[in-house]
C-alpha cells in the first residue's frame, strides 16, 4: 500500500477511486501501476526458497498488480482482506467452500442469483451440505430456521431479477448468536452505495465483471472478510489455486477510476426511466428498491447510499399471451442489447424467469423483463422502449 492510502481513506468516493491503490513515486512516476505478468518468482537464495520468506512466490498467490486492486477494494469495503477469481460466480461459491463442510445446513435467500442455487443444488448437495432457501422478507424469522448444524446464511440485497430487500443487520446479528457466518452479495449496489461489513455481515461478494470493469469486457469476482473470517477464506482459496491475470487486474483498476461517475449516471437514468414505467398503463408494477411504491423500499432508504441502473419491470398481459407479448417486446428494442450480464456502458434487456424460486414466488400479472440501464441518453432509451411497447400491444 503506498503511504497515500491512509491520506484518501477519509476523501470523498470519487476521490478514493481516483487514488487508492496508485503509487507513482514507487513507479517511476507512472501514474497507474504497471502490469506485472508472472507465473515462476526467483528467490535470492535457497534459505528464503525453502522458507518462501518473500512477498511474492508464485504468480498464483498474487502480483504487485493483483495486490495493487485488493488494496483499493479493502479501503473501500473495511475489509481485513480481498481475494479475486476469475467471475462473479467463483466469488460466490469460493466462500461456500470455505466455510461450509458435510453434514453442515445452510440458509440461503430464494431471491439469489440462479447460478449461486444451481451450485447450491448440485456441488454443496454433492458434498453432504444440507441447503434451505427463506423468503427475502423473512427478518426476524430467519431466527427459527436456524439449526444446531446451519454454519452459514447467504443474503443478496437487493435480489436477482425482483429486487426484493433484506434487513441486513437485523439477520446478521441473529446468526451470530448462533456463530452462523454470514456471506452477501453485494453486486448491485457496490461499496459505493452499500458497505456490507458495516451492516454485520462478515464476508462481502461482488462480482467485479459489473460496475467495476464496467465496459463487458473483464470477467472476474471479489470477495472481503472481515478480520475473524479472512484466513479461513484466504487459505481456502490458496488451496483451491484460483486467481486471476495482472492484465485482467489492470483493467478492472481502471474501470473503478469512473466508478462513481458511472454509478452516478446509471442512477439517475434508471430512476427516471422506472418512474416513467410505473405511470404506464401497460405496465402491471415495476421492481425497484428506490422507488417509494416498492413493498421494502423502507429498508432500502434507511440503509443503502443510493440505487443503480438495473430493476425490472412486470409487463401486463394476459397468462395466454407471456410469451408473445415479452418476445415480441424484446425483438423490437434496437437500443437495448438482449444478453445477460449489466454494468458496463450499454442498455440490456433480458426475460426473467422465476420457475427456480421455492418460497419468494414473485409477481404473477405479466412477463418479468429486467433492464439495465447504461450509459445512454435517457430519451433515446424511452423511444426505444416504446417501439418495445407498441409491439406487445400489436400482439393478438
Amino acid at each position: 500500500m503506498s503511504n497515500k492510502d491512509g491520506i484518501f481513506s477519509d476523501a470523498g468516493i470519487n476521490t478514493q477511486l481516483t487514488h487508492l491503490g496508485n503509487d507513482p513515486a514507487g513507479n517511476h512516476g507512472f501514474v497507474n501501476p504497471p502490469i506485472m505478468r508472472g507465473s515462476t518468482v526467483l528467490f535470492p537464495d535457497a534459505e528464503t526458497l525453502v522458507t518462501e520468506k518473500q512477498k511474492y512466490t508464485y504468480g498464483t498467490h498474487g502480483t504487485p498488480t493483483t495486490d495493487a486492486l485488493c488494496e483499493v477494494v479493502n479501503q473501500l469495503e473495511g475489509s481485513a482482506g480481498t481475494i479475486l477469481l476469475p467471475s462473479g460466480l467463483a466469488a460466490v461459491t469460493v466462500p461456500f467452500l470455505a466455510y461450509l463442510s458435510a453434514g453442515d445446513h445452510a440458509l440461503i435467500v430464494d431471491s439469489v442469483y440462479f447460478p449461486s442455487r444451481r451450485f447450491c443444488n448440485t456441488m454443496l448437495k454433492q458434498y453432504g451440505i444440507e441447503v434451505e432457501y427463506y423468503d427475502p422478507a423473512i427478518g426476524a424469522g430467519i431466527e427459527a430456521l436456524i439449526r444446531p448444524n446451519t454454519r452459514l446464511i447467504h443474503l443478496e440485497a437487493p435480489g436477482s431479477n425482483t429486487f426484493e430487500m433484506q434487513d441486513v443487520r437485523l439477520i446478521s446479528s441473529i446468526a451470530h448468536t448462533y456463530d452462523c457466518v454470514v456471506t452477501m452479495d453485494n453486486t448491485w449496489a457496490t461499496p459505493l452505495y452499500f458497505k456490507p461489513l458495516e451492516h454485520g455481515v462478515d464476508v462481502s461478494i461482488h462480482a467485479a465483471t459489473k460496475y467495476p470493469a464496467g465496459h463487458s469486457d473483464v470477467l472476474m469476482g471479489f470477495v472481503s472478510a472481515n478480520e475473524k473470517h479472512w484466513k479461513k477464506l484466504n487459505d481456502a482459496n490458496r488451496d483451491l489455486g484460483l486467481c486471476v491475470t495482472s492484465d485482467d487486474a489492470y483493467q478492472v483498476l481502471r474501470g473503478l477510476r469512473t466508478m462513481g461517475v458511472r454509478l452516478e449516471h446509471h442512477r439517475k437514468s434508471a430512476l427516471e426511466i422506472a418512474q416513467w414505467l410505473e405511470s404506464r398503463d401497460d405496465v402491471a408494477q415495476v421492481l425497484h428498491p428506490a422507488l417509494p411504491s416498492f413493498p421494502s423500499h423502507d429498508i432500502w432508504k434507511r440503509d443503502f447510499k443510493g440505487s443503480t441502473g438495473v430493476f425490472s419491470f412486470v409487463l401486463k398481459a394476459e397468462p395466454n399471451t407471456f410469451k408473445q407479448k415479452s418476445h415480441a417486446f424484446l425483438d423490437a428494442l434496437s437500443i437495448f442489447g438482449l444478453g445477460f450480464s449489466w454494468g458496463g456502458y450499454e442498455s440490456l434487456a433480458v426475460l426473467v424467469s422465476l420457475r427456480d424460486r421455492v418460497v419468494a414466488k414473485g409477481p404473477t400479472e405479466g412477463p418479468i423483463i429486467r433492464l439495465q440501464i447504461g450509459l445512454e441518453d435517457v430519451a433515446d432509451l424511452k423511444r426505444d422502449l416504446e417501439a418495445g411497447f407498441a409491439a406487445a400491444a400489436a400482439v393478438a
